[in-house]
Protein backbone atom coordinates (compact mmCIF):
# COMPACT_ATOMS: atom_id res chain seq x y z
CA UNK A 1 0.00 0.00 0.00
CA UNK A 2 2.80 2.40 0.92
CA UNK A 3 4.66 1.64 -2.31
CA UNK A 4 1.55 2.20 -4.43
CA UNK A 5 0.61 5.48 -2.69
CA UNK A 6 4.10 7.02 -2.82
CA UNK A 7 4.77 5.95 -6.41
CA UNK A 8 1.40 7.33 -7.46
CA UNK A 9 2.23 10.73 -5.94
CA UNK A 10 5.69 10.75 -7.53
CA UNK A 11 4.22 9.70 -10.87
CA UNK A 12 1.58 12.44 -10.70
CA UNK A 13 4.20 15.09 -9.89
CA UNK A 14 6.37 13.94 -12.82
CA UNK A 15 3.32 13.79 -15.09
CA UNK A 16 2.31 17.33 -14.15
CA UNK A 17 5.84 18.54 -14.95
CA UNK A 18 5.49 16.87 -18.37
CA UNK A 19 2.21 18.72 -18.80
CA UNK A 20 3.88 22.04 -18.05
CA UNK A 21 6.39 21.16 -20.76
CA UNK A 22 3.94 19.91 -23.37
CA UNK A 23 1.21 22.51 -22.80
CA UNK A 24 3.24 25.25 -24.47
CA UNK A 25 3.98 23.08 -27.49
CA UNK A 26 0.31 22.05 -27.69
CA UNK A 27 -0.83 25.66 -27.40
CA UNK A 28 1.48 26.79 -30.21
CA UNK A 29 0.41 23.94 -32.48
CA UNK A 30 -3.31 24.33 -31.79
CA UNK A 31 -3.26 28.08 -32.41
CA UNK A 32 -0.61 28.40 -35.13
CA UNK A 33 -0.20 24.95 -36.66
CA UNK A 34 3.54 25.13 -35.94
CA UNK A 35 5.34 22.06 -34.56
CA UNK A 36 8.17 23.70 -32.63
CA UNK A 37 11.27 21.46 -32.49
CA UNK A 38 13.03 24.06 -30.34
CA UNK A 39 10.43 23.89 -27.57
CA UNK A 40 12.67 21.88 -25.23
CA UNK A 41 15.37 24.51 -25.74
CA UNK A 42 13.10 27.13 -24.17
CA UNK A 43 12.66 24.72 -21.25
CA UNK A 44 16.44 24.61 -20.89
CA UNK A 45 16.71 28.40 -21.17
CA UNK A 46 14.12 28.76 -18.43
CA UNK A 47 16.25 26.69 -16.07
CA UNK A 48 19.49 28.52 -16.89
CA UNK A 49 17.95 32.01 -16.76
CA UNK A 50 16.31 31.12 -13.42
CA UNK A 51 19.66 29.89 -12.11
CA UNK A 52 21.30 33.17 -13.12
CA UNK A 53 18.56 35.36 -11.65
CA UNK A 54 18.48 33.23 -8.49
CA UNK A 55 22.21 33.85 -7.99
CA UNK A 56 21.49 37.60 -8.04
CA UNK A 57 18.16 38.14 -6.29
CA UNK A 58 16.85 34.76 -5.11
CA UNK A 59 14.47 32.04 -6.23
CA UNK A 60 11.07 33.73 -6.01
CA UNK A 61 11.94 36.63 -8.36
CA UNK A 62 13.51 34.03 -10.69
CA UNK A 63 10.25 32.05 -10.71
CA UNK A 64 8.45 35.12 -12.07
CA UNK A 65 11.13 36.76 -14.21
CA UNK A 66 12.66 33.77 -16.02
CA UNK A 67 9.44 32.80 -17.89
CA UNK A 68 8.92 36.47 -18.82
CA UNK A 69 12.45 36.78 -20.19
CA UNK A 70 12.24 33.54 -22.18
CA UNK A 71 8.71 34.41 -23.34
CA UNK A 72 10.00 37.73 -24.67
CA UNK A 73 12.80 35.88 -26.50
CA UNK A 74 10.20 33.51 -27.97
CA UNK A 75 8.15 36.45 -29.21
CA UNK A 76 11.23 37.91 -30.93
CA UNK A 77 11.99 34.54 -32.53
CA UNK A 78 8.46 34.39 -33.95
CA UNK A 79 8.46 37.99 -35.18
CA UNK A 80 11.90 38.11 -36.79
CA UNK A 81 12.43 34.46 -37.71
CA UNK A 82 9.51 32.08 -37.77
CA UNK A 83 7.10 34.59 -39.32
CA UNK A 84 9.40 35.02 -42.32
CA UNK A 85 9.47 31.29 -43.10
CA UNK A 86 5.83 30.56 -42.16
CA UNK A 87 4.58 31.51 -45.63
CA UNK A 88 6.78 28.83 -47.22
CA UNK A 89 5.03 25.96 -45.43
CA UNK A 90 5.62 23.47 -42.63
CA UNK A 91 8.95 22.04 -43.78
CA UNK A 92 10.82 25.38 -43.58
CA UNK A 93 9.23 25.93 -40.15
CA UNK A 94 10.48 22.57 -38.93
CA UNK A 95 13.96 23.21 -40.30
CA UNK A 96 14.04 26.67 -38.73
CA UNK A 97 13.06 25.44 -35.25
CA UNK A 98 15.38 22.44 -35.59
CA UNK A 99 18.31 24.74 -36.36
CA UNK A 100 17.28 27.08 -33.56
CA UNK A 101 17.52 24.24 -31.04
CA UNK A 102 21.19 23.71 -31.95
CA UNK A 103 21.92 27.43 -31.74
CA UNK A 104 20.44 27.61 -28.24
CA UNK A 105 22.38 24.50 -27.21
CA UNK A 106 25.69 26.02 -28.32
CA UNK A 107 24.92 29.41 -26.78
CA UNK A 108 24.12 27.81 -23.42
CA UNK A 109 27.47 26.01 -23.46
CA UNK A 110 29.30 29.22 -24.39
CA UNK A 111 27.68 31.21 -21.56
CA UNK A 112 27.35 28.67 -18.74
CA UNK A 113 29.79 25.94 -19.76
CA UNK A 114 29.39 22.26 -20.53
CA UNK A 115 29.05 21.03 -16.94
CA UNK A 116 25.90 21.10 -14.82
CA UNK A 117 25.32 24.32 -12.86
CA UNK A 118 24.49 24.32 -9.11
CA UNK A 119 20.82 25.28 -9.45
CA UNK A 120 19.49 24.16 -6.09
CA UNK A 121 16.04 23.84 -4.55
CA UNK A 122 15.43 26.88 -2.27
CA UNK A 123 15.70 26.23 1.45
CA UNK A 124 12.06 27.14 2.09
CA UNK A 125 10.95 24.31 -0.23
CA UNK A 126 13.56 21.76 0.82
CA UNK A 127 12.24 19.14 3.20
CA UNK A 128 9.32 16.76 3.74
CA UNK A 129 5.77 17.96 3.05
CA UNK A 130 4.21 15.03 4.89
CA UNK A 131 5.04 11.46 5.86
CA UNK A 132 2.92 8.69 4.41
CA UNK A 133 3.40 5.47 6.38
CA UNK A 134 7.21 5.60 6.71
CA UNK A 135 8.08 7.57 3.54
CA UNK A 136 8.43 11.37 3.43
CA UNK A 137 6.99 13.19 0.40
CA UNK A 138 9.13 16.26 -0.52
CA UNK A 139 7.72 19.77 -0.30
CA UNK A 140 9.15 20.61 -3.70
CA UNK A 141 7.23 17.87 -5.49
CA UNK A 142 4.05 19.18 -3.91
CA UNK A 143 5.03 22.66 -5.09
CA UNK A 144 5.56 21.33 -8.64
CA UNK A 145 2.08 19.83 -8.60
CA UNK A 146 0.52 23.04 -7.30
CA UNK A 147 2.20 25.22 -9.96
CA UNK A 148 1.13 22.84 -12.74
CA UNK A 149 -2.50 22.80 -11.58
CA UNK A 150 -2.58 26.60 -11.23
CA UNK A 151 -1.12 26.87 -14.74
CA UNK A 152 -3.76 24.50 -16.12
CA UNK A 153 -6.57 26.50 -14.50
CA UNK A 154 -5.06 29.79 -15.72
CA UNK A 155 -4.78 28.51 -19.30
CA UNK A 156 -8.39 27.35 -19.28
CA UNK A 157 -9.61 30.69 -17.91
CA UNK A 158 -7.58 32.73 -20.39
CA UNK A 159 -8.65 30.71 -23.43
CA UNK A 160 -12.33 30.39 -22.53
CA UNK A 161 -13.22 33.33 -20.32
CA UNK A 162 -11.23 36.32 -21.64
CA UNK A 163 -11.43 38.49 -24.74
CA UNK A 164 -7.83 37.75 -25.76
CA UNK A 165 -8.52 34.02 -25.49
CA UNK A 166 -11.51 34.29 -27.81
CA UNK A 167 -9.49 36.40 -30.28
CA UNK A 168 -6.68 33.81 -30.24
CA UNK A 169 -9.07 30.96 -30.98
CA UNK A 170 -10.88 32.92 -33.68
CA UNK A 171 -7.59 33.92 -35.33
CA UNK A 172 -6.79 30.25 -35.90
CA UNK A 173 -9.83 29.46 -38.03
CA UNK A 174 -10.92 32.88 -39.32
CA UNK A 175 -7.85 35.16 -39.48
CA UNK A 176 -9.33 37.43 -42.17
CA UNK A 177 -12.47 38.07 -40.11
CA UNK A 178 -10.44 38.76 -36.97
CA UNK A 179 -8.22 41.18 -38.89
CA UNK A 180 -11.29 42.89 -40.37
CA UNK A 181 -12.52 43.48 -36.81
CA UNK A 182 -9.38 45.48 -36.11
CA UNK A 183 -7.19 42.87 -34.41
CA UNK A 184 -3.55 42.44 -35.39
CA UNK A 185 -3.36 38.72 -36.23
CA UNK A 186 0.47 38.56 -36.57
CA UNK A 187 0.74 40.16 -33.13
CA UNK A 188 -1.70 37.58 -31.73
CA UNK A 189 0.46 34.76 -33.11
CA UNK A 190 3.58 36.44 -31.69
CA UNK A 191 1.94 36.52 -28.26
CA UNK A 192 0.89 32.88 -28.59
CA UNK A 193 4.42 31.75 -29.47
CA UNK A 194 5.87 33.87 -26.68
CA UNK A 195 3.31 32.48 -24.25
CA UNK A 196 4.11 28.90 -25.24
CA UNK A 197 7.82 29.61 -24.78
CA UNK A 198 7.12 31.12 -21.34
CA UNK A 199 5.22 27.98 -20.31
CA UNK A 200 8.21 25.85 -21.33
CA UNK A 201 10.49 28.17 -19.37
CA UNK A 202 8.24 27.87 -16.30
CA UNK A 203 8.66 24.10 -16.51
CA UNK A 204 12.42 24.68 -16.69
CA UNK A 205 12.37 26.88 -13.59
CA UNK A 206 10.46 24.20 -11.69
CA UNK A 207 12.18 21.13 -13.14
CA UNK A 208 15.73 22.45 -13.46
CA UNK A 209 16.52 22.21 -9.75
CA UNK A 210 14.35 19.13 -9.19
CA UNK A 211 16.56 17.24 -11.63
CA UNK A 212 19.79 18.52 -13.25
CA UNK A 213 20.41 21.77 -15.11
CA UNK A 214 22.89 20.96 -17.88
CA UNK A 215 23.16 21.50 -21.65
CA UNK A 216 21.86 17.98 -22.35
CA UNK A 217 18.60 18.55 -20.46
CA UNK A 218 16.74 19.70 -23.59
CA UNK A 219 17.64 16.54 -25.46
CA UNK A 220 16.57 14.38 -22.52
CA UNK A 221 13.01 15.72 -22.48
CA UNK A 222 12.57 16.77 -26.10
CA UNK A 223 11.41 13.41 -27.39
CA UNK A 224 9.09 12.83 -24.40
CA UNK A 225 7.35 16.15 -25.08
CA UNK A 226 6.45 15.02 -28.60
CA UNK A 227 5.29 11.65 -27.30
CA UNK A 228 2.93 13.39 -24.86
CA UNK A 229 1.67 15.77 -27.55
CA UNK A 230 1.00 13.01 -30.10
CA UNK A 231 -0.49 10.53 -27.62
CA UNK A 232 -2.78 13.19 -26.17
CA UNK A 233 -3.81 14.43 -29.60
CA UNK A 234 -2.17 17.21 -31.60
CA UNK A 235 -3.59 20.52 -30.45
CA UNK A 236 -5.56 19.21 -27.44
CA UNK A 237 -4.63 20.62 -24.03
CA UNK A 238 -6.96 18.14 -22.31
CA UNK A 239 -5.31 15.31 -24.24
CA UNK A 240 -1.85 16.58 -23.28
CA UNK A 241 -2.92 16.65 -19.63
CA UNK A 242 -4.24 13.07 -19.74
CA UNK A 243 -1.21 11.77 -21.67
CA UNK A 244 1.22 13.53 -19.30
CA UNK A 245 -0.30 11.87 -16.25
CA UNK A 246 -0.48 8.51 -18.02
CA UNK A 247 3.17 8.58 -19.09
CA UNK A 248 4.31 9.97 -15.73
CA UNK A 249 2.63 7.13 -13.85
CA UNK A 250 3.73 4.52 -16.40
CA UNK A 251 7.41 5.42 -16.16
CA UNK A 252 7.41 5.94 -12.39
CA UNK A 253 5.92 2.54 -11.65
CA UNK A 254 7.98 0.79 -14.34
CA UNK A 255 11.36 1.99 -13.03
CA UNK A 256 10.46 0.71 -9.56
CA UNK A 257 9.44 -2.80 -10.55
CA UNK A 258 11.74 -5.74 -11.23
CA UNK A 259 9.04 -7.87 -12.78
CA UNK A 260 9.70 -9.76 -15.99
CA UNK A 261 7.84 -12.20 -18.20
CA UNK A 262 10.11 -14.98 -16.94
CA UNK A 263 9.18 -14.11 -13.34
CA UNK A 264 5.50 -14.18 -14.17
CA UNK A 265 5.78 -17.53 -15.92
CA UNK A 266 7.62 -19.00 -12.93
CA UNK A 267 4.60 -18.27 -10.72
CA UNK A 268 2.48 -20.60 -12.84
CA UNK A 269 5.11 -23.32 -12.90
CA UNK A 270 6.80 -22.49 -16.23
CA UNK A 271 10.51 -22.03 -15.59
CA UNK A 272 12.55 -20.59 -18.46
CA UNK A 273 16.07 -22.01 -18.48
CA UNK A 274 18.99 -19.68 -19.10
CA UNK A 275 19.98 -21.84 -22.07
CA UNK A 276 16.66 -21.06 -23.77
CA UNK A 277 17.16 -18.76 -26.79
CA UNK A 278 14.31 -16.51 -25.58
CA UNK A 279 15.64 -16.14 -22.02
CA UNK A 280 17.46 -12.78 -22.57
CA UNK A 281 14.23 -11.23 -23.86
CA UNK A 282 11.87 -12.85 -21.35
CA UNK A 283 14.12 -11.94 -18.41
CA UNK A 284 14.10 -8.21 -19.17
CA UNK A 285 12.54 -6.39 -16.20
CA UNK A 286 10.11 -3.49 -16.36
CA UNK A 287 12.75 -1.20 -14.87
CA UNK A 288 15.10 -2.07 -17.75
CA UNK A 289 12.53 -1.35 -20.46
CA UNK A 290 10.97 1.68 -18.70
CA UNK A 291 12.64 4.26 -21.02
CA UNK A 292 11.11 2.50 -24.05
CA UNK A 293 7.54 2.28 -22.73
CA UNK A 294 6.42 5.83 -23.71
CA UNK A 295 7.55 5.21 -27.29
CA UNK A 296 5.81 1.83 -27.32
CA UNK A 297 2.66 3.63 -26.18
CA UNK A 298 3.18 6.16 -28.97
CA UNK A 299 3.40 3.42 -31.60
CA UNK A 300 0.26 1.70 -30.29
CA UNK A 301 -1.69 4.96 -30.26
CA UNK A 302 -0.60 5.78 -33.81
CA UNK A 303 -1.71 2.31 -34.95
CA UNK A 304 -5.10 2.18 -33.24
CA UNK A 305 -5.97 5.89 -32.81
CA UNK A 306 -3.80 8.04 -35.13
CA UNK A 307 -5.36 11.32 -33.97
CA UNK A 308 -4.43 10.61 -30.34
CA UNK A 309 -6.59 10.26 -27.25
CA UNK A 310 -8.31 13.63 -27.62
CA UNK A 311 -7.14 14.76 -31.06
CA UNK A 312 -9.12 17.61 -32.56
CA UNK A 313 -6.87 18.71 -35.42
CA UNK A 314 -5.05 16.91 -38.18
CA UNK A 315 -1.26 17.44 -38.19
Amino acid sequence: MEFFAIQTLIGLSYGLLLFMLSSGLTLIFSMMGVLNFAHASFYMLGAYVAYQIMSWVGYWPALLLAPLVVGALGSLVEKYGLRRVHKFGHVPELLFTFGLSYIVYELVQLIWGRAAVPYQIPETLDGPLFTLFSTAFPIYRGFMMLVALVMLLSLWLVLTRTRIGLVIQAALTHPETVEALGHNVPRVFMLVFGGGSALAALAGVIGGNAFVTEPAMAGQVGSIIFVVTVVGGMGSLVGAFIASLLIGLLQTFAVSLDWSIATGLSYIGLVIAESNFAYPLLSLTLSQVAPVLPYLLLVLVLIFRPRGLMGVREG
